[in-house]
């Protein structure tokens, strides 16, 4: 039984170092598959040492959830394309937080007024937030699939209600903490909770929803570290708390990229009213495959920007293809990677590494911006927020003062992009309306396909 038992931390202590390693890896994309490998197995260790955990009475319901688990997740890794990577990390988020609310929802159903004030203070925060984080998750999976309206919805009084359902909540899990036999205030406290979940969402636009997923994730993770409080288990303490803090430090960043407070994200509503951002006046200049191609050829450095437009034509493998066929030309092909380009934090990384770009040609904002003026083409893939030149030069934008690549500064701009409407967060780009700036309408993936063969013809 001892043996067993040190078996068990030791498993345990070798999770929590490659979580720590893993985390690491992730920093930097040319370490991030060997970062995947290291949380991967430590995963796998804290399986194991868990499975082999003395109170165990029978595995029969534990190997059901296994193998459904397991072909769910295999499911999804198989079928899900890349584009929908959000929506996948949405749902993981929710699935995550779920387990830790039932988890917290039958240890206090077994036991009640005897688990005592502090695990019942961490029990109580561990279903607050995987309450919320489960129905959050699942709007933001909403949000990102087109299933609940993208643009934020609002009700007169909402953020009175909304703080007021807040107080009812702590107060509930305060007068828990008093008495943890009164089983009304610990139900009225998780229903409130998924409740809340969907309120604080719901008013929070498409445009903000990386910053929302990172600050998803932050709430998840912490929800697991008090799990481990509450079944004493080391493991999930440790992987909660870099899970939650690394997804709440990330979501400063990702903050910070957007000029934004997490206050603001969460309370501002962005894009419910933009008509402060005033209209822009000009001409479109449209261009035609054959003309943008000759650009190309004959270019020195051309830099790609992709954006969400990118991923919903599923436009990757195109872009490398052409980028290769650049490169084939002695062009320098580089690739400007915004922080909150797409809809969640790393997401061009993750589609052109699908796409076997290389590390070395990916190039973060404070990089490329350098490079622009000395850039004969900028491509523009699907991108727009992120490439809006109203963010340096119009202080009554909504936008104002958000770090963009500044591919305005290039000698000559292509935008590939589906139709005239405008962005995910329907701002005007007066990027667009420049003499430097060329429109190629159209669907991404066909137009890069078209311009792979006209260059070729140059």
């Amino acid at each position: 039984m001892v043996i067993r038992d040190i078996f068990i931390e030791a498993t345990y202590l070798l999770a929590s170092i490659l979580f720590v390693m893993g985390l690491k890896g992730l920093s930097h994309p040319d370490s991030a598959r060997r970062g995947m490998f290291y949380a991967e197995a430590g995963m796998l260790m804290a399986i194991i040492g868990t499975l082999l955990n003395r109170e165990i009475v029978s595995y029969e319901w534990i190997i059901g959830g296994l193998v459904i688990g397991g072909l769910i997740g295999a499911a999804m890794s198989i079928w899900m394309p890349m584009t929908a990577m959000p929506q996948r990390t949405a749902l993981s988020h929710a699935f995550g937080a779920l387990a830790a609310a039932l988890v917290g929802i039958a240890e206090y159903s077994l036991q009640g007024a005897n688990l005592g004030r502090i695990k019942i203070g961490a029990l109580g925060l561990e279903i607050l937030l995987g309450s919320l984080t489960t129905t959050g998750s699942l709007i933001a999976f909403g949000k990102l699939q087109g299933l609940v309206r993208g643009t934020p919805i609002q009700f007169k009084g909402q953020h009175i209600f909304n703080f007021s359902l807040l107080a009812v909540i702590i107060g509930s899990y305060i007068y828990l903490l008093r008495d943890p036999s009164t089983v009304p205030a610990f139900y009225l406290m998780v229903g409130l909770s998924f409740v809340f979940g969907v309120l604080l969402v719901i008013p929070i636009g498409s445009a903000d929803m990386p910053v929302v997923m990172s600050l998803l994730n932050s709430y998840a993770g912490l929800a697991a570290a008090a799990t481990g409080f509450v079944l004493n288990n080391n493991v999930l303490i440790i992987a909660g708390t870099l899970d939650g803090f690394s997804g709440f430090i990330l979501s400063i960043l990702m903050c910070r990229a957007m000029n934004r407070s997490i206050t603001n994200v969460l309370f501002g509503a962005f894009g419910a009213e933009i008509a402060i951002a005033g209209t822009v006046e000009g001409v479109v200049r449209e261009v035609s495959p054959d003309d943008v191609a000759v650009q190309l050829a004959y270019a020195n450095q051309v830099v790609f920007v992709p954006g969400y437009g990118m991923a919903t034509a599923q436009a990757q493998h195109a872009v490398r293809e052409l980028g290769n066929l650049l490169e084939s030309r002695g062009v320098s092909v580089k690739y400007a990677i915004h922080p909150v380009a797409g809809r969640m934090p790393g997401h061009m990384n993750v589609l052109l590494a699908e796409a076997n770009v290389p590390y070395s040609s990916l190039y973060e904002m404070d990089q490329i911006n350098p490079e622009f003026p000395n850039t004969d083409v900028a491509v523009v893939i699907g991108a727009n927020d992120v490439v809006n030149p109203d963010a340096c030069d119009n202080p009554k934008s909504p936008i104002a003062g958000m770090p963009i690549l500044e591919v305005d500064r290039a000698r000559n701009v292509v935008v590939l992009k589906r139709g005239k409407g405008k962005g995910f967060s329907g701002l005007e780009n007066p990027l667009f309306f420049k003499p430097v700036t060329g429109m190629l309408y159209g669907d991404a993936k066909a137009s890069l396909t078209q311009l792979v063969q006209s260059v070729q013809h140059v």
